[in-house]
């Protein structure tokens, strides 16, 4: 469904007539605030953090992924039928790794490059800015394919950086014109049922009618998708999951650890503040990474904009 829209699976259980609603499966992206919420939150958070400087140019990245995503021209998503086969064989109807792209993600990288330019920004940032802007077509969708399929090369890792913003905005984009009624989730829960990407965090809600509901948010298309709580989203056991968190901080971000198979994920917690934001806390909170990664355990799946990292 989309942002405000209830689709089939968000069923009531109990009395219909009063009893309590199930969590919507899955809540499709809105590009006109997706990429702008990101940005005001990296901003915020920017203040008086210790990598203030890369926050604010993640936020100026941010900014540009919502222009492209406002003023690019309509996306001719897949036709329905389409959709529903997909669907019917437990597939992602979008699927990343084998999607025919339209050639306007690159109009989006683009307008990402243009507004990724100037004296504001690092040196080398422009630098490779300069080098995206003399490829060819078909080097670009080469970058894109490797990116896409997990295999980018060290020495294009910056310009990577570059085309997984701009696939952002392309994927948020075919994923908010899915018809939401024929959209399920998919039988390895955590992938997103769009896409099927992996997630960059999760947040537990703090408001609506289901109030503690976890939602994994997709690093790619930016889908939600409700996954239960107490169980590892990478191999699905409960039995040694634990949260970690920084002490001196608010608490909203912690990482979930599983013994069972070594990864941790982030989760966001709106109880401790309503303003948190998938894609911004996760950058913001690169502390709790490293600690988590020094104690032994591994990041369920990486943040795609921290190839450059």
């Amino acid at each position: 469904m989309r942002q405000g829209e209830v689709a089939s699976k968000g069923s009531w259980t109990g009395n219909p007539l009063g009893g309590v609603t199930a969590p919507e499966a899955l809540i499709l992206p809105d590009p006109a605030t997706r990429f702008s919420r990101t940005a005001e939150r990296l901003e915020a958070l920017s203040t008086g953090h210790p990598m203030a400087d890369w926050l604010r140019f993640m936020a100026r990245l941010a900014q540009a992924q919502h222009i492209a995503a406002t003023t690019l021209r309509p996306i001719v998503g897949p036709e329905p039928a389409a959709v529903q086969q997909a669907v019917d064989a437990g597939m992602p109807p979008l699927a990343a790794d084998g999607h025919r792209r339209d050639p306007v993600w690159r109009d989006g990288l683009a307008v990402l490059l243009d507004r990724m330019e100037g004296d504001a920004i690092p040196a080398p940032a422009r630098t490779i800015v300069a080098k995206l802007r003399e490829l060819h077509a078909e080097a670009l969708e080469a970058l894109a394919d490797d990116f896409l399929l997990g295999g980018v090369a060290p020495d294009d890792a910056g310009a990577a950086l570059y085309v997984a913003a701009a696939l952002q905005v392309y994927f948020t984009r075919l994923a908010a014109a899915l018809p939401a009624a024929f959209l399920q989730l998919l039988p390895e829960r955590g992938l997103c049922p769009c896409c099927g990407s992996t997630p960059v965090s999760g947040v537990v809600t703090a408001s609506g009618s289901t109030p503690g509901t976890r939602y994994l948010y997709c690093s790619l298309c930016a889908t939600a998708w409700n996954h239960v709580r107490a169980v590892c989203i990478t191999c699905g056991q409960s039995r040694s999951l634990s949260l970690k968190g920084i002490e001196s901080d608010t608490g909203a971000v912690k990482a979930e650890t599983c013994d069972d198979c070594h990864t941790y994920a982030k989760m966001l917690y709106q109880a401790q503040d309503m303003k948190v934001d998938p894609f911004a806390d996760d950058l913001a909170s690169l502390g709790l990474d490293m600690l988590v990664a020094e104690a032994g355990w591994l990041r369920h799946a990486p943040n795609p904009l921290l190839l450059i990292g």
